[in-house]
């Protein structure tokens, strides 16, 4: 009960992240709910195979699908990014399969164990199903689609089991601004007056706290919507602060 208030908190952030990135590709937006089985809605959540991110992808995956990962940035962390990623990718699985409990089920274990799966089950009249294939599965993709029905459920009628959303810890109305210099979280906390635990939940694909913007490579950055245009107004001044601290060092003395 305590997890599914959280995730309703949550939920009025990442939410319509979600349900932008899905329209953008024509699919079910009930697919919104993905991200709750598969992270917790944690963007900073690492499976012990090394899945990271909302949507759990790994590296050779979200390298596929155009996620950047790095030392410094890791794209799989970025809420908007990687919601394109899984948007195109469930898009690519349902074409494959034109039925939603086997795209789900690919998503989990890879469209290679759901055809093997199907293989197994053999080629029997009638249309292969996540039911039909069901005994053939790797054990925690049994359990997925079942998981994922009941996210939709609890999340839809939370309210017919005495449920209430939890107060969300982040801001609800954001903004970006595109930065085209090296700079660091504590420099923007400093002058802006912000957390920088903020800045953390906010920009959650920089792994160091540091925002690696080029002139030819601008980084976004998500702000509190009453943020942005003081950042704007200041950003000669953040990028002076304690500047020699932060500075890129290219010499070895």
């Amino acid at each position: 009960r305590r997890s599914i208030s959280i995730f309703l908190g949550a939920g009025n952030f990442y939410i319509p992240l979600f349900e932008e990135a899905l329209e953008s590709y024509q699919l079910p937006l009930e697919l919104k709910y993905l991200p709750i089985i598969e992270s917790a809605l944690n963007p900073k959540a690492t499976s012990r195979v090394g899945a990271a991110g909302l949507w759990q992808f790994m590296i050779a995956t979200g390298k596929q699908y155009g996620l950047e990962v790095t030392s410094l940035v890791d794209e799989r962390r970025d809420p908007i990014r990687s919601s394109e990623a899984a948007a195109k990718y469930l898009r690519q699985l349902y074409d494959i399969y034109s039925d939603w409990s086997l795209a789900i089920a690919a998503y989990n274990c890879g469209p290679g164990n759901v055809n093997k799966a199907m293989r197994r089950a053999g080629e029997g009249d009638g249309k292969k199903d996540f039911w039909a294939i069901y005994p053939y599965l790797p054990q925690e993709t049994r359990g997925y689609v079942p998981c994922f029905i009941a996210a939709t459920y609890v999340m839809n009628f939370y309210h017919k089991h005495n449920i209430s959303p939890a107060l969300a810890k982040r801001p609800i109305v954001t903004d970006s601004v595109h930065v085209n210099k090296r700079v660091h979280f504590q420099q923007i906390a400093d002058v802006l007056h912000l957390p920088p635990e903020e800045l953390q939940i906010l920009n959650p694909q920089y792994r160091k706290d540091l925002i690696p913007g080029t002139a030819e490579t601008p980084c976004p950055l998500v702000l509190p919507a009453n943020q942005v245009c003081a950042y704007v107004l200041s950003e000669d001044a953040i990028l002076a602060h304690n500047a020699e601290l932060y500075a890129r060092r290219d010499v070895v003395e």
